[in-house]
């Protein structure tokens, strides 16, 4: 991933470490799950499907947008 994150699952005390692909993956089934939104499947396949760091990046970007329009993006870019 470009930069690390952290990311808010709703009803969660702490805050999720983003860190891998795997991590933004994982993270995003149990947000879809949760939410059953739409939207965050396609955001869900997208990063899944991903075969390119350019496409990897791209899924990542609508991911880290669609946490920040919920209030559930942590902080971006920790060591």
């Amino acid at each position: 991933l470009e930069a690390q994150f952290e990311a808010k699952l709703p009803g969660l005390g702490s805050p999720i470490r983003i860190m891998t692909r795997h991590d933004a993956a994982v993270f995003m089934r149990r947000w879809a799950i949760r939410e059953k939104d739409p939207t965050l499947k396609v955001l869900l396949r997208e990063i899944e499907r991903a075969n390119s760091s350019e496409t990897l990046s791209s899924a990542i970007l609508g991911f880290k947008k669609a946490l920040a329009s919920r209030g559930l993006l942590g902080r971006v870019g920790f060591a």
